[in-house]
């Protein structure tokens, strides 16, 4: 068989897997958080026809004869820049703006308290929270938005090197609270009945050094993995994180002018592998009719 014909084959799954990732990017222009993925390509191995050959006292050096068998797939990256922020009005939507991700936990609860040691970590950019019958933040799964515990004062107690909060808990909104907001640092308040306000914690957030190494995993959640690096918690507005916009959402990132470019580049990428192949086909088919 023609190496061209393997190479055309190669070619074309590996646009598939681009329209794949397209038509999921497409899919998600409208959802909340979500990272938009990228394809790239990289060359298969190269038959070797001829070796290179060094200059000697009466001839020059010769350069090396290959033929390409294909293409391969060379990774899908997650690219985590800033999705446009939408107005909702919504005080429990919180939109991140600058580098940072909401924590998520279930397990690990100690009372109010988590042990972030035992606690189902999961990473999120999507800020439509809720409050459950008990008050609690919650996403829509019901994964509770971790935050720093407050001392009786209202203080937020941490690490003064690296602002690592000292304690993690679960935020509450008391039933009887008239009214609650939450400060661009990620200080959560709500006013009792009396009129005097209170500190129910602080919203934490976590750094990657590699935030494209995180692994989705569906419902607008990520997981760390061995190439993300460690979580670093800190509070919004320090530690190189954001600040956090109540009453907004940070859409997709996803730019569909940008998209449909990369659709037709992929169609007729498709197109000129299968090309390859009906053309290698009939010079099959010519070698066939040599001997009738």
């Amino acid at each position: 068989m023609l190496r061209s014909m393997y190479a055309g084959i190669s070619g074309m799954k590996n646009f598939q897997t681009k329209l794949d990732v397209i038509g999921n990017n497409i899919a998600n222009v409208n959802t909340s958080g979500f990272k938009k993925g990228r394809v790239t390509f990289q060359d298969m191995m190269s038959q070797m026809t001829s070796g290179a050959q060094g200059a000697t006292a009466t001839r020059g050096g010769v350069n090396p004869a290959q033929v390409g068998l294909g293409s391969q797939l060379g990774s899908i990256d997650n690219i985590h820049t800033q999705g446009f922020r939408q107005t909702t009005n919504n005080p429990l939507d919180f939109a991140l703006e600058g580098d940072g991700m909401f924590i998520v936990a279930s397990g690990g609860l100690t009372g109010d308290t988590f042990n972030m040691d035992n606690a189902n970590l999961s990473y999120t950019r999507a800020g439509n929270f809720y409050l459950d019958e008990n008050g609690y933040i919650v996403n829509p799964q019901g994964l509770y938005l971790v935050g720093a515990g407050a001392d009786a004062d209202g203080t937020i107690p941490t690490d003064g090197t690296t602002n690592t909060p000292s304690t993690y808990v679960r935020l509450q909104i008391p039933e009887d609270a008239q009214s609650f907001s939450v400060q661009s640092n990620g200080i959560v308040n709500y006013v009792d009945q009396t009129g005097e306000t209170h500190v129910a914690g602080q919203i934490a957030l976590a750094n990657f050094s590699n935030p494209a190494g995180l692994q989705k995993a569906g419902s607008n959640l990520f997981l760390a993995s061995e190439n993300s690096g460690e979580a670093v918690r800190v509070l919004p507005e320090t530690g190189g994180t954001g600040s956090i916009v109540s009453g907004a959402l940070e859409m997709s990132n996803v730019d569909l002018s940008e998209e449909f470019t990369e659709m037709i580049t992929a169609q007729r990428g498709f197109q000129a592998n299968t090309r390859i192949i009906t053309t290698s086909d009939e010079i099959l088919q010519e070698l066939v009719n040599l001997k009738r």
